[in-house]
């Protein structure tokens, strides 16, 4: 800043040569450009040095079984959310549960010690619950015992259930914070963390502590870590999710379960579920509840001309899980049905005899769990509505159907002109030798939604899971190459 008296006269002022300012300035910039450039350096150094004793810590959180969808694991989530809040503390984070009517979050917040500059401030969200294990018989080895194995590729891999969702992808991040923090005690930007519990179980408590602790996350901008990579050398960033809602349908006929050769002619739930389950697809695979596609857009020529030219097949995508076969729209691409277009799932049908041997049941009761991914700008609640009302037109006079599900998330597109998207693409392309990919996603991270809904936040989606991470299934992994890179990126983007 200009050292000048605010009383002189505006014609004095004129006269000030301020090219030796100007000099002073750019080279105070220069300085501190290469300071910050040192330090990366140095961080980086940390990181590789450190990296065996980053797994280690990452498997004491590993080893703790947060299942957030079973409450016979809540002591366990807390034990998890505990633990991290010790982490971060250890770190000197201002660190502390966030209480929930289910499991709690995890919030820290570290603030600069040199506020001779402004930096951003950073909010990263990442998870800590973590998907059942079942089924136990297909694990190669214990869930909740994680171990280095080596890949088919030739690459060390991290197995044990959450490693890649989410708590590996995590774990980059606060890593990345350790390295930074071990050159000078300090780190480039202000940082909060909110680190949820409830993640894999739909989030029902999300949206709520999100409101109540708005003050709290208040922030120039969202990374969040809990997508994939393009592919195992290409980095990306995820600009586009789908929406999610999940259902429950029970379909209730006689008081109790029924000798089928004495009581045929009543009304069989499971087969009335049966026909239910049937009618909500048309045979070329749209769904068939009316009014479901009112809200959904069309996405513009020049993005699908762009998502062509990544060159995906449904081919590429099926040959990985043992199928060839893909069940597309009529006239859609792979990338527009899985990035764009609404989808309807059947995630489990139960009622009747469901153990060994025979038996010959009417049951008194069935039920279908589904789960609708949403896109454009269609409502959460009016399309359950609409599911809620076509189906209970399908219900004979005998029974009766009830419903289970509240909530849900839409879809949402985060603009690729974002200046912090430019720069956390920036400092990937410097730690990866390549541009990152801008993609979609099928999926869906319910904070980004209600993050730019409460606080007003567009997030930068950067995760370094990749497409065999076998994430919700069996022996799921994470590449040890994933984590080292995916800590040097986060200190690259933190810097920048």
């Amino acid at each position: 800043m200009l050292d000048v008296d605010a009383a002189a006269p505006l014609s004095d002022l004129n006269c000030i040569d301020i090219s030796e300012f100007a000099g002073q300035a750019r080279d105070h910039l220069d300085g501190r450009a290469e300071r910050i450039m040192a330090d990366v350096q140095a961080a980086l150094r940390v990181a590789d040095r450190e990296l065996d004793r980053s797994v280690e810590r990452l498997f004491e959180l590993v080893r703790i079984p947060s299942v957030s969808s079973d409450p016979a694991y809540r002591d366990e989530c807390r034990r998890a959310a505990g633990w991290l809040v010790e982490a971060l503390a250890a770190l000197g984070f201002d660190a502390g549960l966030w209480e929930t009517p289910g499991h709690p979050a995890v919030i820290g917040h570290f603030r600069r010690r040199d506020r001779s500059s402004r930096a951003a401030h950073v909010l990263f969200y990442g998870h800590y619950d973590v998907q059942p294990p079942d089924p136990l018989d297909r694990w190669t080895t214990p869930p909740f015992e994680p171990c280095r194995v080596a890949g088919p590729d030739g690459r060390e891999r991290l197995v044990g259930r959450g490693m890649a969702d989410d708590k590996g992808q995590l774990w980059t991040f606060v890593e990345a914070c350790r390295a930074l923090l071990a050159v000078d005690g300090d780190l480039p930007a202000d940082v909060t963390l909110f680190l949820e519990g409830e993640e894999e179980c739909g989030s029902p408590s999300l949206l709520d502590a999100l409101r109540r602790c708005a003050g709290e996350l208040r922030s120039d901008v969202a990374y969040v870590c809990d997508s994939d990579m393009w592919d195992a050398d290409t980095p990306a960033i995820t600009c586009r999710l789908r929406g999610l809602l999940h259902e429950r349908i029970v379909v209730s006929g006689p008081t109790s379960d029924l000798h089928s050769g004495l009581y045929g002619i009543a009304a069989n739930p499971l087969a009335v579920l049966a026909r239910i389950v049937g009618s909500l697809h048309h045979p070329d695979g749209r769904v068939a509840i009316p009014g479901f596609y009112d809200d959904v857009r069309e996405v513009p020529r020049e993005t699908l001309r762009e998502w062509e030219a990544l060159g995906v097949t449904a081919g590429d995508i099926l040959s990985e899980v043992g199928l060839s076969v893909p069940m597309l729209e009529p006239g859609r691409s792979v990338l527009e049905q899985m990035w764009a277009r609404p989808s309807l799932d059947i995630n489990g049908v139960h009622g009747g005899n469901a153990g060994p041997g025979e038996r010959s049941v009417l049951p008194a009761q069935a039920s279908v769990r589904l789960s609708i991914r949403l896109v454009g700008d269609q409502d959460p609640e009016r399309v359950r509505a609409q599911l809620r009302s076509f189906v209970a037109a399908m219900v004979p006079a005998d029974c009766k159907v009830e419903f289970e599900g509240h909530g849900g998330s839409g879809a949402i597109a985060v603009p690729e002109r974002n200046p912090y998207l430019s720069a956390a693409a920036d400092a990937l392309a410097e730690e990866w030798g390549r541009r990152p990919v801008l993609k979609g996603s099928g999926g869906t991270i319910p904070v980004v939604r209600h993050l730019k809904d409460v606080l007003d936040l567009d997030s930068v989606m950067v995760g370094f899971g990749l497409s065999d991470d076998a994430i919700h299934a069996p022996n799921e992994k994470y590449d040890l190459r994933c984590l080292h890179k995916g800590i040097r990126s986060w200190i690259r983007i933190l810097a920048g």
